[in-house]
């Protein structure tokens, strides 16, 4: 599995280590599921606009095919 080096301030560093033992987790799991659920957040962002864009030029496009 392929690695990846993240830098944090110090006091960054402290919030993801009282956070993620708060939650009874390791810091690289944490981290992990955090950028996880950011890119999953982000394509569920993305494909919720495309599908309003759909619909809001439906009318449109049909009439100009």
């Amino acid at each position: 599995m392929a690695g990846l080096n993240v830098r944090f301030s110090e006091e960054e560093l402290d919030a993801l280590r009282e956070r993620a033992a708060a939650e009874g987790r390791s810091m690289q799991a944490f981290a992990h599921d955090a950028v996880m659920a950011a890119i999953n957040e982000h394509s569920r962002l993305f494909n919720e606009a495309a599908e309003h864009v759909l619909k809001a030029s439906a009318e449109l496009n049909r009439r100009l095919a």
